[in-house]
């Protein structure tokens, strides 16, 4: 983690309880001077992973640099949410990119901004798992290779939701979208299949990568703030719940995100030049079940038969993070993987 947890002794709560901080422990949200980066009037759905996941990392890379940072942003459903011409949500320098080439145009910024002498402007570009994982996959890649200066930030709610919800490359198995549709004998998403990025730009051995989620804000501030002390290419991988193409209640894409992470689905780590550095500990154990019923993508593997197999299968993927990241006791990891859909 890149921080120490602070504990409240709030029993059965995970409330951040800023009130019981001195000011400069608080989270960046708490602050009535953060630069609120996205602001109010934007065209988000209702309970949207992605505006919050925007908020709270660009204030905090803002209050990183002090101010000086520019965001370049990929095509998707935080750049129509958020720019309806010829109106605007953003409060910083921004510029818009096409739907793959948000790593380059970051790249060309930064290179602009050395050639004029301003290693003090820092950069940020950003996308959803479309732009990154598939579309821009090869301009990334490119701009992890050169170790270009810049922060790409990946807002990942596993599908194309801006134009249909589609699959992507980060659709997880077995959910249903408009393009895996739960029919057939294997319904949904197929097993195998997508691309794990925070392990693929791991793969390139840049400075910084790290994982998080919009269900520990002071988790993910600490990792914008960690990843601007580094120079070269960084990546943070954030998932962020969407309502809309999940199936899921508005008023739970917290509780969701922090069921990802408690049930093993969604690692949380950091990594430092291809090497693991931390990772952090599920907190509650809970089995995929749990995260998967409040999902209407996931209603098939439920009704009208319970697929106990598929369930199975989701658990010992959820098992092999628990093992591959460190993220329970180790007297417990073994008991775990004894069998695919168990808990200790």
């Amino acid at each position: 983690m890149a921080t120490a947890p602070v504990k409240f002794y709030q029993v059965g709560s995970f409330a951040v309880g800023n009130r019981l901080l001195p000011p400069e422990q608080r989270s960046i949200q708490s602050d009535a001077e953060r630069t609120n980066a996205l602001t109010s009037g934007h065209r988000a759905c209702q309970g949207c992973g992605e505006a919050l996941g925007a908020r709270y990392a660009l204030d905090a890379a803002m209050r990183a640099t002090d101010g000086k940072m520019i965001a370049v942003n990929a095509t998707g459903c935080l750049e129509v949410f958020s720019t309806p011409y010829p109106e605007s949500s953003w409060r910083i320098a921004w510029l818009h990119s096409l739907f793959g080439n948000a790593p380059a145009v970051a790249t060309g910024v930064a290179a602009a901004l050395k050639a004029q002498g301003r290693t003090d402007i820092r950069v940020v570009a950003q996308g959803g798992d479309g732009a990154t994982v598939d579309i821009g996959f090869g301009a990334l890649s490119g701009m992890f290779e050169r170790n270009d200066d810049v922060l790409y930030i990946c807002y990942d709610n596993e599908a194309y939701m801006n134009t249909g919800v589609q699959r992507s490359g980060a659709t997880p198995p077995a959910a249903r979208t408009a393009t895996t549709q739960a029919v057939g004998p294997n319904p949904g998403n197929v097993f195998g299949q997508g691309k794990n990025l925070p392990r693929i730009a791991m793969a390139h051995e840049i400075p910084y990568v790290a994982t998080a989620t919009v269900a520990d804000l002071r988790d993910l501030e600490a990792k914008v703030a960690r990843a601007m002390e580094f120079r070269g290419a960084r990546y943070l991988h954030l998932l962020v719940p969407c309502p809309l193409g999940w199936g899921s209640a508005s008023c739970d894409t917290v509780r969701i995100a922090r069921l990802a992470t408690q049930s093993g689905l969604f690692p949380v780590f950091e990594a430092e030049r291809g090497e693991l550095v931390s990772s952090t500990p599920i907190r509650q154990r809970v089995g995929v079940e749990d995260y998967l019923k409040l999902q209407s993508r996931y209603g098939h593997l439920f009704s009208p038969k319970r697929r106990e197999d598929v369930i199975d299968h989701l658990q010992a993927n959820a098992n092999r993070n628990i093992w591959r990241y460190n993220l329970v006791n180790a007297d417990t990891k073994n008991a775990d993987l004894l069998e695919p859909g168990t808990l200790s």
